[in-house]
């Protein structure tokens, strides 16, 4: 194993402050993209998917759970399988409580190829709370290029197995209308978990008056920025 050079307190003041002015441009730089992600155009739904959740049947729309987004996360779940991806449930882990993306109007949730019937019992193993649905028998997870047969690496996600590969996805919802506006793959899901991460793929952003392009923070009256966050027991929604 290769450890760092050992130096003196002044000699690491230094070096690190010169890894901070690459870590500030890095910063700036990731601004500028999720705005530019932010400027993408927008795909209306005009399929009809019928998943299957802890409610019974549910279609897209009643996915946001009457919010204006919707993040869907592809949980790589087979048909045939007992327990769900390892890399999925490490992943699934690591996201915080669903309050503070609710309180910006996002929804999260969980879909997979299994039959709910596969997933309730893995669910309840794991002990997680996220709502989680069966795409079986529709075609979502082929229209969104999770599906074994459509992981092929077009977009530039890098390519899935056989059982196909995970991915995140991003819709928006005006009145009745549901709109795709992102999807990620591969090494596109480095770095989720957070709420912030999960809000910078949205269409809608942080809802901060900072972010660009202009007019789309959060018209909900709420305080900007830190002063917006509560305790998670504390939103209203």
């Amino acid at each position: 194993m290769t450890l760092p050079r050992i130096v003196s307190r002044e000699e690491w003041r230094a070096a690190r402050e010169e890894l901070l002015v690459a870590e500030k441009a890095a910063t700036r730089a990731r601004d500028a993209l999720n705005a530019d992600r932010r400027r993408l155009p927008m795909v209306e739904i005009d399929k009809e998917y019928v998943f299957e959740g802890g409610d019974g049947k549910a279609t897209l729309p009643d996915l946001f759970a009457g919010r204006r987004q919707l993040v869907v996360y592809h949980f790589m779940f087979a048909p045939e399988w007992d327990a769900g991806c390892r890399s999925c449930s490490a992943f699934v882990d690591q996201i915080g409580h669903l309050a503070h993306l609710r309180a910006r109007g996002t929804e999260l949730v969980l879909v997979s190829r299994a039959p709910y019937t596969r997933l309730l019992p893995f669910k309840a193993r794991m002990g997680w709370v996220l709502p989680w649905y069966s795409s079986c028998g529709n075609d979502f997870d082929r229209d969104f290029r999770v599906a074994p047969d459509r992981a092929d690496g077009a977009d530039g996600g890098g390519e899935g197995g056989p059982d196909g590969r995970p991915g995140v996805s991003c819709f928006l919802r005006d009145r009745e209308r549901v709109f795709h506006t992102y999807s990620t793959y591969g090494r596109g899901l480095d770095g989720l978990g957070s709420t912030t991460s999960f809000l910078d793929l949205t269409a809608l952003g942080r809802q901060e008056e900072w972010e660009r392009p202009e007019g789309r923070a959060s018209a909900l009256g709420a305080p900007a920025g830190s002063e917006r966050v509560r305790y998670h027991d504390e939103y209203e929604d």
